[in-house]
């Protein structure tokens, strides 16, 4: 693409240009990269801060593997300008994401897109709405924490990132496109949203799960985290018209706080749902067992009979999630119906591990206080004997959350392994510490009530020891995930093959 219909999608003008005379507009570059160890010859190099490093820093790194025009922020005081031109802009993150859209040919006009936020819950409601427009016949593609999916094609997440940066996800809205994809479904959490990640999506539908505590580390303070959540709705244009048939909505969650929080951003009109409030899609007649939930749903103008392998009483409130927004874009109720029934389950969610042992062993990615406390309910009255639970909290995260987990934990389970989740370059120790704090103000000792043990490993196999016929060994917090980040390091991890180690161990 010519540097000059790049530069022209940038919304923001250029702050300044150091070596402006070099640029020759008319000139073809080969690729957008912000990552230098990518660069490839002919490229525009982007220099997006990080969270450990800062892009501007390897500009001399990125001109040396080829790239001939470079963009970012102001440079610090201590860098020298690279020997290439380099454009200056006020926001670096919304011009990749300007970039980005351009140099792929602005996809999302050419898909009606769905947008997802929450704090719990997402990937499951994101794969519920794929499954009911992939069962419709509304070929579709999908970007979750967990999985991707094109078609009929699955594959894992295992970049660590729940909401990519925007020059994959553009990549990603190109593909679904040239594939004959007609819908997207993507999971937008509060960072991505902050981060101008999903600029450029052009959303039809913007979907809330719920909002809980989560994230402060990033957002510092509860109404900082709920009006990132809202910016999704903000970004609903009433009079958006791809020539799609997309019908514009927000689907809210009547039963939710997030409710009242979002509803004056909403420019669309709403469509809400809930199973205890009264609203436009609502579930009745629940009847919940062991590996399978029954209800009815009432809707504006019909009615479904729903089952499915989803349990808990929050999987129903994903479902009408994803029902509500099937049915906003006339999804029929039979193909809803059909869908729900033949939602396979989510990896790392809610996932039983079996290898023939007398107890009960769940994987799960519950991270936080109120995830946490939802599968605990869901699972103890399916439970004879004892609830034991093994988690703990992600290092340089919302330490805010780690002593209320803890005391939900001490609350609802009967004992409790407290371990690593992902330390990253925090003290492993204090952040245990932090949870048995919140543990111990119910009255339950260490030793007897509960164990600290940071090595994951070694914490599965102390759970499953003290396990015995009839209970539930909940693994919580890394659910699909792929790694374990020690430091800046990430290990190969996967509680789902560790438990089934564990557990052929101990039939030996």
């Amino acid at each position: 693409m010519q540097v000059q219909t790049l530069l022209d999608s940038l919304e923001q003008k250029p702050l300044h240009i150091h070596q402006e005379g070099s640029i020759d507009p008319h000139s073809e570059l080969t690729g957008l990269v912000y990552d230098s160890r990518k660069v490839v010859e002919q490229s525009l190099f982007i220099a997006v801060p990080g969270t450990h490093t800062d892009g501007r820093y390897y500009l001399n790194e990125a001109v040396k593997r080829g790239a001939v025009l470079a963009l970012g922020e102001a440079l610090p005081t201590d860098l020298q300008p690279a020997p290439i031109p380099y454009i200056e802009v006020a926001d670096v993150r919304s011009a990749l994401a300007d970039l980005a859209c351009a140099y792929y040919g602005f996809p999302a006009q050419q898909l009606c897109t769905i947008g997802v936020t929450g704090t719990d819950g997402k990937t499951t409601t994101s794969n519920l709405i794929s499954v009911l427009f992939q069962i419709a016949g509304r070929s579709n593609g999908m970007m979750t924490t967990a999985n991707f999916r094109l078609a009929n094609q699955d594959w894992e997440n295992a970049t660590r990132q729940s909401t990519l940066e925007s020059l994959e996800i553009q990549e990603f809205l190109r593909r679904f496109v040239d594939a004959g994809a007609t819908h997207a479904v993507i999971e937008a959490t509060s960072h991505g949203l902050v981060l101008e990640r999903v600029r450029g999506c052009r959303f039809d539908v913007g979907v809330i799960t719920n909002i809980t505590h989560e994230h402060l580390d990033f957002h510092k303070t509860l109404d900082n985290y709920r009006r990132a959540k809202a910016r999704l709705f903000e970004m609903l244009d009433p009079q958006r018209d791809k020539g799609l048939g997309a019908q514009p909505v927000a689907i809210l969650n009547r039963d939710d706080i997030s409710y009242e929080i979002l509803k004056p951003y909403c420019q669309v009109p709403i469509l809400d749902y809930g199973i205890d409030t009264p609203a436009a899609v609502r579930a009745i007649d629940i009847e919940m067992h062991a590996h399978s939930t029954r209800f009815r749903v009432i809707l504006p103008d019909a009615e479904a009979h729903i089952e499915t392998t989803l349990v808990g009483r929050f999987n129903i409130s994903n479902s009408l999630a994803a029902i509500a927004t099937a049915y906003s874009q006339g999804i029929s109720i039979a193909d809803i119906e059909r869908g729900m029934a033949n939602m396979p389950g989510v990896a790392g969610r809610m996932e039983t591990i079996d290898e023939g042992q007398p107890y009960a062993v769940i994987v799960d990615y519950a991270h936080t206080a109120d995830s946490l406390e939802k599968v605990i309910n869901t699972l103890r009255p399916l439970t004879r004997g004892k609830m034991i639970v093994v988690f703990g909290s992600a290092g340089e995260r919302d330490t805010q959350k780690r002593p209320i987990m803890g005391q939900i934990a001490a609350q609802k389970a009967d004992f409790i392994v407290i371990t690593d989740e992902d330390p990253r370059e925090e003290d492993r120790e204090k952040i245990l510490r932090e949870i048995a704090a919140g543990v111990e103000t119910t009255g339950k000792r260490e030793g007897k009530d509960f164990l600290c043990i940071p090595d994951r490993q070694e914490a599965i196999a102390n759970a499953f020891a003290h396990a015995q016929p009839g209970d539930t060994v909940l693994l919580a917090g890394k659910g699909h995930e792929q790694s374990i980040i020690m430091g800046r390091e990430k290990l190969p991890w996967d509680d789902r093959r560790v438990a089934r180690e564990q557990l052929q161990k101990q039939r030996l």
